[in-house]
């Protein structure tokens, strides 16, 4: 039986990888430019034609910027991996004679501060050229270069003390190192989670009780008939840096709360806020929330599990032309590397996120009206500038909300059905 050397199966998935991204987005490009001299009849009512070639515009604009992104990331991971990056970085990491753990925190650290540094200018170019053409940049270069500070420090606090307990565990626990490790994660991840609303969010924006008495006397009757309660009702400062607008809730246990962007409450109805708000909620009743942590600890534990198995293998290291093996290597090669086998699995994960919203819009439609959802929704495509004749294709990978058409269509036929 003849082996194939991993280095050919990892290319041949870099270019599959590659085309299963690069191809929807030209598709997604045709399908916008054939459509955007004509606004959809079920929206034509309410988005001018100017507001739908801006739409068009946008898109395509990103997209296309996003096609050269995508060709810079694949040569920088061909170079980290087959290239020998890794194996550089590490030799330079060894040069300092440190122990195990150090070195391996080095390693991880030096290689986050330089894939940061790499995709700045995409990101700079992102906010301060793209966004600002079509106005939602409200960002400040003060702003931004706080936001990246803040970050990188908030990294350092929460990441350097994971790797470390991470590198212990790979190295001292036995072969069962992977289910200790799983378990530290996912108990990380969660005290993020709990943490986020109260201590983290807050180091970026500004967080202030909603005054609006007539919409928080809305607000809270819904929350009353939804058997939800949450630690307060908040206005995030949205507008700060962008002008796109967004509701979310945040947090688990008894540090939930419910944001709305102030952007958002700008632009909507007391109506349709609160069918915002119950679509929200939908999620939350629906136990959305608690499958999505699920989901995340299985996949992680069977990445784990095959982290364990494969960091034993000497072809894993000798394929990645990695001259001096170690736990923190294999733990920074595997994360490289996995994205590459597993977006093929994308468009099953994109449509399990669009079945949860469906579920959602209904939810919203039992508990307020599935008319000020689709108002609402219709504005805020409006609002964002969001595409109303996505690729099919291009939807199935990277839509994690049905498209519009498709999801305005579902809530008139729930409204029908309960009228």
């Amino acid at each position: 039986m003849v082996s194939i050397p991993f280095s050919e199966v990892f290319l041949f998935f870099v270019g599959l990888y590659f085309l299963l991204r690069f191809w929807p987005n030209l598709r997604q490009i045709r399908s916008i430019q054939s459509h955007k001299d004509q606004v959809p009849e079920q929206f034509s009512h309410n988005i001018t034609l100017e507001d739908h070639q801006k739409a068009a515009a946008y898109s395509t604009t990103k997209i296309r910027f996003s096609q050269f992104e995508m060709i810079f990331d694949t040569i920088i991971l061909l170079f980290w991996t087959l290239g020998g990056g890794v194996n550089l970085l590490n030799q330079w990491v060894l040069s300092f004679s440190l122990d195990s753990i150090q070195s391996g925190i080095l390693l991880l650290l030096s290689f986050s501060l330089i894939s940061g540094a790499l995709s700045l200018p995409f990101s700079i170019y992102s906010t301060f050229v793209i966004e600002e053409k079509f106005g939602f940049n409200k960002t400040t270069v003060a702003t931004f270069i706080s936001d990246m500070v803040k970050g990188v420090i908030l990294g350092l606090i929460l990441g350097v003390p994971l790797i470390w307990v991470i590198l212990k565990l790979m190295e001292s626990a036995g072969s069962l190192w992977w289910l200790y490790a799983w378990a530290v994660f996912m108990g990380f991840n969660l005290l993020v989670m709990w943490a986020y609303p109260v201590f983290i969010a807050p180091l970026f924006n500004k967080f202030t009780e909603l005054e609006d008495q007539e919409l928080k006397e809305k607000i809270n009757a819904l929350l009353q008939r939804c058997g939800f309660k949450s630690k307060g009702i908040y206005v995030m400062d949205g507008s700060k840096r962008s002008g796109h607008g967004n509701a979310y809730f945040t947090g688990f246990g008894a540090n939930k709360r419910i944001v709305f962007f102030d952007t958002l409450l700008e632009s909507l109805s007391a109506n349709q806020v609160e069918a915002v708000l119950a679509h929200e909620l939908g999620h939350f009743k629906r136990k959305h929330i608690l499958k999505s942590i699920l989901f995340m600890a299985m996949t992680n534990l069977a990445g784990l599990a095959i982290l364990g198995w494969i960091m034993k293998q000497d072809w894993f290291y000798s394929e990645m032309h990695i001259q001096t093996p170690s736990t923190a290597v294999a733990l920074l090669l595997f994360m490289l590397i996995l994205p590459v086998f597993t977006f093929i699995l994308q468009p099953v994960f994109s449509m399990l996120s669009r079945k949860h919203e469906f579920e959602a819009d209904e939810f919203a439609a039992q508990q307020a009206s599935a008319k000020d959802l689709i108002s609402a929704l219709v504005s805020m495509y409006k609002e964002n500038a969001s595409t109303l004749t996505p690729d099919a294709l291009y939807s199935s990978f990277y839509d994690s909300h049905p498209p519009a058409s498709i999801r305005i269509n579902h809530l008139e036929k729930v409204s029908q059905n309960e009228t």
